[in-house]
């Protein structure tokens, strides 16, 4: 048995050689790219999203389509840190969810920027500071994240990209404590998708909300009696103890981040577009606005609605479209809806998310 392992090995190792190989011809490739594109983007999400789904497609197994992916998209991020750098800015600290969902995306060969706020996020994109930006959009427990939204409207940046992340709760506290547990620190977000559990397990436990989850883990971890709710990798960042894991009331959690950034993105075969309208002041108005997309057969997978914030009981609407602007049916249907709309802009088009 062991002449087996050892050959087996041995042609591991043989494999492992010619992948460093390939690997090295190909950032070298992608430096050449680079060279040729000049100050042309490093980031091509329709690119990077038609090679993975390439790939996925292509797998024979016996590695899940999930892994080939996450691999890929390692590889992907460190040939394009060899091409030029890229910073990409997200709600921190480290250890948020949101750093999740950025790594998810573009993966470790970034330079990340932890920001304290959502705002944050938008001006370090907006100034230039960071190429891209990852901010919360919804959740399918919580619904939308309001301040994002507003943002969106008001910002002259673009959506470059989506991001589904599942997210799974952990309650967690500093190593070594036995006693009560009187407090728990989360964002509100998390205290409300872990309700059910918490009235069972903690029903005395005071809630405290906090900007994040990962400054509530920075609290847990500097506290006697006190837990905070989490992602497992906070745990490791500020020396916490897991108590319990998957502790959210819905097991299919699940949020979407938007990517934003000043790219106009090309057509990728299966993509989304989003935009903000709101219909003119009279009998029907809504109605007739979001006909042209029935006409066009354009299929609307999102309709939410929020306060203009310029006038009492007047409304915007965020609406998610199948395609891409640039497509036909797409294009025509968004010419019909601008005639009837009082305003309309187009917040991107990019890679539908898988």
């Amino acid at each position: 048995m062991s002449e087996d392992l050892n050959v087996l090995r041995g042609r591991i190792d043989g494999i492992d050689e010619r992948v460093l190989e390939l690997l090295n011809e190909r950032a070298g490739l992608a430096r050449r790219i680079g060279e040729l594109k000049g100050d042309g983007p490093v980031y091509r999400p329709e690119r990077e999203a038609q090679v993975l789904r390439r790939l996925r497609a292509a797998n024979p197994g016996p590695l899940a389509g999930e892994s080939v992916e996450r691999v890929f998209t390692e590889v992907i991020s460190a040939c394009r840190a060899v091409e030029s750098g890229l910073s990409v800015a997200f709600l921190g600290p480290r250890g948020t969810f949101s750093e999740e969902a950025a790594l998810k995306r573009f993966g470790g060969g970034v330079q990340g920027v932890p920001c304290a706020s959502i705002d944050e996020v938008f001006r370090q994109v907006e100034a230039r500071q960071a190429g891209y930006g990852v901010v919360p959009v919804e959740n399918t427990t919580d619904g939308a994240v309001g301040r994002t939204l507003d943002l969106l409207v008001a910002t002259p940046a673009r959506i470059c990209g989506e991001v589904l992340l599942p997210v799974h709760q952990c309650c967690m506290r500093r190593v070594g404590d036995s006693g009560e547990i009187v407090r728990i620190y989360a964002h509100s977000q998390s205290h409300a998708q872990c309700h059910e559990w918490l009235a069972q397990h903690y029903p005395r436990a005071e809630r405290v909300p906090v900007v994040s989850n990962a400054e509530a883990a920075h609290l847990a971890s500097q506290e006697v009696g006190a837990a905070c709710i989490g992602s497992r990798s906070a745990a490791a960042l500020y020396a916490l103890e897991v108590l319990a894991e998957n502790i959210e009331d819905n097991p299919s959690n699940t949020t979407r981040f938007a990517v934003i950034g000043y790219q106009f993105v090309l057509p990728s075969g299966r993509d989304k577009t989003s935009l903000v309208t709101s219909a003119r002041n009279r009998p029907g108005a809504m109605h007739d606005l979001l006909a042209p997309l029935a006409e066009h057969g354009v299929s609307m997978t999102r309709l939410e609605s929020r306060p203009s914030r310029t006038g009492m009981w007047e409304y915007v609407f965020f609406v998610d479209l199948e395609g891409h602007e640039q497509d036909a049916p797409v294009a025509a249907a968004l010419a019909g809806v601008r005639e009837r709309a009082a305003f309309l802009k187009i917040l991107g088009s990019y890679p539908a998310a898988e």
